[in-house]
């Protein structure tokens, strides 16, 4: 590696310059350097011009970690969520992303997949990194480990969650109004009988959203709620409850079920509908949560409780930069309300 001749002016490998060779080359200072890699007007004309060219010739890329290691923080932030594979969590992202954009700032996601140990291994990993922030949708209580990340200067905000503490911001929706949404609309239509499928238990949104079903189900006579828990937020496991569902007695079935999140719901739907001795919504209507792209598109199309997930995402990131800006400011809880949208499942 190094300097290498071709009968002619010395030309240096590429990928090995650094910001002295560039100087070099252009018969200008490493300040000046510096100014025109960041767009500094006080360059003058031909100067940047010569520079630029000295960067093109040598190959010269920026070593902006270093810089961001000076600066004393990066420009990423962490979006740490517990299924990257729910759409749900993929619109969170997109709207971080849009907000971020423009703003010299990078969303890069973590991916938990439901395991604490992976949701702990992904805040010490943005904390090593300095990111500029942290986004979390989290697993478990956490909160004494925010609160240690925004005590060391990187802001925090919870996302699809309302904070327990008053010292980290959050955004989310308000899931017992959700889950009690939901269930008036099926007391609306006569079902009385009303499996609540979700989980794992101790999951806030999901505890929030059975809460709220059980809210709702309090002032009718004679209906009652059935649990059944599962392993995880998935279609897999959400068929697997709707097979349970389907090998029972027609007079054990239940006439409706809430699901803890569209992908659970989208997974009962397919298990009753392929017994071919079910009708939805006429036998068993079906709600999911979330309203998720897919919703609207299965076989029987789902009503499910909408939440603005773009808006929460977006909303989060410009809560992060607030506190990146001013450290000072307190933390904001924003609580958005759920909406019904009803289809022909129910």
């Amino acid at each position: 590696m190094g300097w290498e001749h071709d009968n002619g002016p010395k030309v240096r490998i590429m990928g090995t310059a650094n910001i002295k060779d560039v100087a070099a080359r252009a018969g200008v200072s490493v300040g000046t350097v510096s100014n025109v890699l960041n767009d500094s007007p006080r360059v003058a004309p031909e100067s940047a011009k010569r520079v630029r060219a000295a960067i093109a010739d040598l190959g010269y890329v920026r070593n902006d970690a270093a810089r961001q290691l000076r600066a004393g923080r990066s420009n990423n932030v962490g979006l740490i969520v517990p299924d990257a594979r729910n759409p749900f969590f993929a619109d969170v992202a997109l709207g971080a992303e849009e907000a971020a954009s423009g703003r010299g700032l990078s969303v890069l996601t973590g991916n938990v997949d439901g395991n604490a140990d992976r949701e702990a291994m992904y805040l010490g990993l943005f904390e090593e990194q300095r990111a500029y922030g942290v986004l979390i949708s989290p697993l478990r209580n956490v909160e004494p480990r925010l609160e240690a990340l925004h005590d060391r200067g990187i802001p925090v905000v919870q996302v699809d969650r309302v904070a327990r503490g008053e010292r980290i911001s959050s955004v989310s929706v308000d899931d017992v109004v959700g889950g009690r949404l939901a269930i008036e609309h099926l007391l609306g239509r006569g079902r009385r009988r009303i499996a609540f499928i979700g989980g794992p238990a101790g999951i806030r949104q999901v505890e929030d959203r059975h809460r709220g079903a059980v809210t709702g189900l309090a002032a009718t006579p004679g209906a009652r709620l059935e649990r059944i828990d599962t392993g995880a937020q998935t279609v897999l496991e959400g068929r697997r409850a709707g097979e349970r569902l389907r090998a029972r007695p027609p007079r054990r079935r239940p006439d409706a079920v809430f699901a803890a999140n569209d992908l659970l719901a989208l997974g009962a739907l397919q298990a009753l509908v392929m017994a071919g001795d079910i009708r939805v919504p006429e036998d068993i209507a079906v709600i999911g949560y979330d309203d998720i792209d897919f919703a609207a598109s299965a076989v029987v199309p789902l009503t499910s409780v909408r939440q603005p997930a773009r808006t929460i995402g977006a909303r989060a990131l410009e809560l992060l930069l607030t506190e990146g800006e001013d450290p000072g400011v307190g933390a904001q809880q924003i609580v958005y309300q759920p909406e019904l949208v009803v289809r022909e499942s129910s």
